[in-house]
């Protein structure tokens, strides 16, 4: 397949009239819809708006390439765009950007589909093509332009890494590329590297893990061979195999803009020793390309709720349903038994589970059977969703002492690191903290906070539903947002009690239902396609998906997350002031029968969500531009 057959003619933009980031989204966005390439405005914008938050799509150079795969794309499409005054885009070197290629990728894209968007991704790093582009003045000279670039693509021998047998005097460094979607900076990194690399006289070998799958697969020879390893990725790869090696980790976008810098680094062994445990036993490490502490605690942690939510979400509405049985039926009702049962297994495992998996995600795979029975650990002694937490990080970091601690025996010990010393020691030293220190401490603490929970005045407890509720819309699925929620699932684990679980649904319901109602009753502030895109609020806001308004908090942040918190706070806190609860984690409206009080529970969403509608409804501007994009900043 050709790069024209996915580079349609007929979608392109050759004068952008969009003046920033997010109008210039919606402008392309709503050429797609226009012309039948996709079929879902807000479930495009939703995949493109994620992937802009993880890192900017505007690579530098004038060039942007904002892209998505998912349901709502009909047809693999690329949509070119030339802004002849340029926009601000957050680009990655703080310029213009004038070119733009939105790409859109159908979740069952093929390897052809994937192969010419790599190939896309490729000719946008030669600076005398993106030169010729900013002079096309048409989609036929755009077109033409790429034509010509694959015929003599086509007939230029491509250069590889030399074979493995292969003598050379030239340092030989490996690398590996990947970002979240895998379809654009994946392979630009990949063959920035490699003419980096060729000019000055490396070799190199460059695996990309793209949409496709493992592309150039490094072996374990290649590996061995090279001098050092640079992995520029945005998503995690397979570490362990760089055991002993010099690895340079970076963002993928260093693989395209850094590229001297880290061939330097690499071959000059300017690097951190790897260890299979995920960590570098020699620090020679940038520190200004270290995350923050936040952000490693956070990604850690997310780790955990990820892989726990299954057990939550699945074991809970069994259990809640139990309850229903239980009342229609009795306590001694083999319905009512059999649901219980499953859904108090599946919570038997959600402590061990969250910590364990933490605990996998700081130490590697060593760490996650320390942290799993830390888990179990913490459910016996009564220390509860807290005391899981520690467990899990005090797991991870054991094990990284651990790996530390033993990575100077001699190598004829090497292979029972792994399969006696680590699981042995691990267990022992995750053992005596739990059963010494962790357990007791944080059962103390646990059953004071419950007590405290359950004599909270209604007024206290109002207090508590409100900054929960609120805290659910703050980042609409981000840290605040799950803070709440784990700390709610925290306490109906412990408890039982679902009267803060009553509260965060309701919050998480309240923006898109809120967003929603304010586009049916305030036309004149959404143009035609907001308004479209905005009905999907009302399905997602009833099953308590809180990211159906993503898009629109991207676009306009101010106003809906202003308004959202404010409902969302209403939402919550009527619950803890009608004593409303839910026994199940997570469903909506779906499961609103569960609750005690269905009808004030019910009530406390649409409360909250006419408020927030309503603020939001007179807040924003009128659209003067039926066709104008979401900026009304």
């Amino acid at each position: 397949m050709k790069i024209n057959d996915i580079l349609i003619k007929d979608v392109m933009i050759m004068d952008l009239k969009a003046q920033s980031k997010e109008s210039a989204i919606d402008e392309m966005i709503g050429n797609l819809k226009k012309h039948n390439r996709i079929s879902d405005v807000a479930t495009f914008k939703e995949g493109i708006m994620k992937r802009e938050q993880q890192t900017s799509t505007g690579l530098g150079d004038g060039i942007a390439m904002p892209h998505a795969k998912n349901k709502a794309v009909n047809e693999a499409t690329v949509l070119f765009a030339k802004s002849n005054e340029g926009i601000d885009y957050d680009s990655l070197d703080g310029q213009p950007v004038y070119l733009f290629f939105m790409i859109a990728a159908p979740e069952g894209a093929n390897d052809i589909h994937l192969q010419a968007l790599a190939n896309l991704s490729r000719f946008l790093i030669r600076p005398d093509f993106v030169e010729s582009l900013k002079n096309a003045s048409s989609a036929d000279e755009v077109q033409e332009l790429f034509e010509k670039a694959e015929e003599v693509e086509n007939q230029d021998a491509v250069t590889e890494a030399p074979e493995e047998n292969t003598v050379s005097e030239r340092p030989f460094v490996v690398a590996v590329t990947a970002c979240p979607t895998g379809i654009a900076h994946t392979f630009m990194a990949e063959d920035a590297l490699k003419k980096k690399a060729a000019e000055m006289g490396v070799d190199i070998k460059v695996e990309t893990n793209g949409s496709g799958g493992i592309k150039n697969r490094l072996t374990t020879q290649d590996i061995e061979r090279s001098v050092g390893v640079i992995v520029a990725a945005d998503k995690q790869v397979e570490m362990a195999r760089f055991d002993g090696k010099p690895v340079l980790q970076r963002p993928v976008s260093d693989g395209i803009r850094k590229t001297e810098e880290l061939i330097t680094k690499a071959i000059n062994k300017q690097a951190p020793i790897f260890s299979s445990g995920g960590q570098n036993s020699e620090s020679t490490v940038d520190n200004e390309e270290k995350g923050s502490v936040w952000n490693r605690v956070y990604k850690d942690l997310m780790n955990g709720i990820s892989h726990m939510l299954p057990f939550v979400v699945g074991g809970g509405i069994l259990m809640g349903l139990s309850f229903l049985f239980e009342n229609l039926l009795g306590k001694e009702s083999e319905v009512f038994l059999f649901l219980n049962s499953i859904g108090n297994h599946a919570f038997g495992f959600l402590i061990p589970i969250l910590a364990g998996y933490i605990a996998l995600s700081i130490g590697d795979r060593p760490a996650l059977m320390p942290g799993m029975v830390g888990g179990v650990m913490a459910v016996a002694s009564n220390a509860g969703f807290l005391g899981g937490l520690v467990a899990g990080f005090l797991a991870g970091y054991l094990m990284i002492g651990l790996q530390k601690g033993l990575s100077n025996l001699p190598k004829s010990l090497e292979g029972i690191k792994a399969i006696l010393l680590f699981p042995v020691l691990g267990l022992l030293l995750i053992g005596l903290l739990m059963y010494f220190i962790v357990g007791p401490i944080f059962g103390s603490i646990n059953a004071a906070m419950i007590s405290f929970l359950e004599n909270l005045g209604t007024g206290n407890a109002v207090i508590l539903g409100a900054l929960l509720g609120g805290m659910m819309s703050i980042d609409m699925g981000g840290p605040f947002n799950k803070a709440a929620y784990a700390f709610s699932i925290g306490i109906f684990t412990d408890t039982g009690d679902g009267s803060l679980m009553a509260a965060v649904m309701a919050g998480g319901m309240v923006p898109p239902l809120a967003i929603a109602l304010a586009s049916t009753f305030f036309k004149n502030k959404f143009n035609a396609d907001e308004r479209k895109s905005a009905l999907s609020n009302y399905v997602m806001g009833i099953s308590f998906i809180t990211e159906g308004a993503i898009p629109f908090a991207a676009a306009d942040p101010m106003r809906v997350i202003g308004s959202s918190v404010v409902g969302s706070a209403i939402a919550g806190g009527l619950t803890q002031l009608w004593n409303v609860t839910v026994p199940a984690p997570h469903g909506g409206i779906f499961v609103a029968g569960l609750s005690n009080h269905v009808g004030l529970f019910v009530l406390s969403i649409v409360i909250g969500m006419v408020v927030a509608a309503v603020i939001l409804g007179l807040w924003r501007k009128p659209v003067a531009d039926e066709d104008s994009a979401l900026d009304l900043k």
